[in-house]
């Protein structure tokens, strides 16, 4: 089931602190006086009971939808001794704009993304990149030939497992600003790549991360 949340929700719906409309006192009041009969209970009492209700309403909505199930399979890693010339070619092919990077055992150590090229040249985008190639000054004093993957990757790495629902999975996006997520098996290692996009669209949510 796919649902429309408010964009102030998309936010800061993580962990155990989910949105929440803040009931003041007068607000439970009102709301117990449009019950009919007489109430034994307090408005902090009242609140716990929305609290839970709101907590479930959400397990309710999100549940079935799982890291595994959205995940992009069939994941060609980069090793962390490549080059970056080649690991660049990698990237390109696959379509995505970033891959894992793996150890011998398959265990991820590390993500490497065009953003990890940039940084490298010292562009804050390829736009400002492509200027600074057209400056005569310009000089590229990395060489991607010689540079293994294990230098220019981004670590420690975010991942999620293939079981990670709804919350767990928002909350792991919201550790770092890459558009896409290594997603691990029970042993740890590699299975798959959830992407953001893909994560957004299955709940039809605005991408305002």
């Amino acid at each position: 089931m796919t649902q429309n949340l408010p964009d102030d929700l998309t936010g800061d719906l993580v962990g155990e602190d989910t949105p929440e409309i803040e009931l003041t006192d007068d607000d439970i009041l009102d709301a117990m006086q449009h019950i009919p009969g007489y109430l034994d209970i307090t408005t902090e009492d009242f609140r716990s009971i929305y609290h839970l209700a709101h907590r479930h309403a959400l397990e309710r909505m999100f549940v079935g939808v799982t890291a595994g199930r959205l995940m992009r399979r069939a994941i060609e890693p980069l090793r962390p001794d490549t080059t970056l010339d080649l690991a660049a070619r990698s990237i390109a092919d696959s379509g995505y704009k970033g891959l894992p990077v793996v150890d011998a055992n398959g265990y991820v150590i590390g993500m490497l993304t065009e953003n990890d090229y940039l940084k490298r040249l010292k562009a804050e985008n390829f736009l400002e990149l492509l200027l600074k190639m057209l400056e005569d000054s310009f000089e590229f004093t990395h060489r991607c030939h010689e540079t293994a993957v294990s230098v220019a990757m981004t670590q420690p790495v975010v991942t999620v497992g293939q079981g990670a629902g709804f919350l767990e999975i928002l909350d792991a996006f919201h550790q770092h600003a890459g558009r896409s997520m290594p997603v691990t098996g029970a042993d740890g290692r590699l299975i798959g790549l959830l992407l953001r996009k893909d994560f957004f669209a299955a709940y039809k949510l605005k991408e305002s991360l």
